[in-house]
């Protein structure tokens, strides 16, 4: 609990794989995946209830309005209809879409769809979110308005499963890595203990994944 573990490796390592397993997209083939409490093979539905997962595909609904998209996923996750509209508010402020509410996605710029998608994954207030890549493909700008987003989660005592291949994102956002290659995990340690071990992410990552294909 408000801790952001992250899933490092190069493209094709099995970090989407490995979240989409945690967020019950796809089973394990062995082994067991416990989220809060709950196995994501016999208790499907409760993981998912207690999960935020945003895909690396957006996916949004073109035709839709921002406000649309996340009020369909709210009702979606029986989110009350007395209380959907004060929520709907809420997220549009935290991610300060407010001024975009009422425009269609397919309008919105990459940042904001970004943004829209993020607030449809967490609409439902669960404790553990899932973020495969979230600032892959935006500007500066608009990377570090995530970042700082997914920061909030954490202090506000969020579970955070992050994916990336940004050395840069991972070391200074998450608390705890894996880094991963091939579909194995090779190391699993604190982001401070790396530090201290090998001065910095960077080579600790490049030594593990060197040192697996030698």
């Amino acid at each position: 609990k408000g801790e952001i573990f992250g899933l490092l490796g190069l493209n094709g390592a099995g970090k989407t794989t490995t979240q989409r397993m945690v967020s019950t997209v796809f089973q394990p083939s062995e082994g067991n995946i416990t989220v809060n409490g709950f196995n994501s093979k016999s208790d499907s539905s409760e993981v998912r209830r207690n999960i935020g997962f945003l895909p690396t595909e957006v996916g949004l609904y073109d035709r839709l309005t921002a406000r649309e998209v996340i009020k369909y996923f709210g009702i979606l996750n029986d989110i009350d209809e007395n209380k959907i509209n004060d929520k709907i508010d809420e997220v549009l402020e935290k991610l300060s879409l407010v001024e975009y509410a009422n425009r269609r996605c397919g309008k919105l710029s990459r940042g904001n769809k970004q943004k829209v998608a993020i607030a449809r994954a967490i609409i439902h207030e669960p404790p553990v979110f899932i973020f495969d890549e979230p600032t892959s493909g935006l500007d500066v700008i608009s990377s570090r308005a995530v970042l700082d987003f997914v920061k909030q989660c954490k202090d506000d005592g969020r579970t955070i499963l992050y994916s990336s291949h940004s050395m840069y994102e991972t070391e200074e956002i998450c608390d705890k890595i894996a880094i991963i290659h091939d579909g194995k995990i090779l190391m699993t340690d604190s982001i401070e203990h790396i530090r201290k071990e090998h001065g910095s992410l960077e080579k600790a990552f490049i030594a593990t994944v060197k040192g697996e294909r030698s």
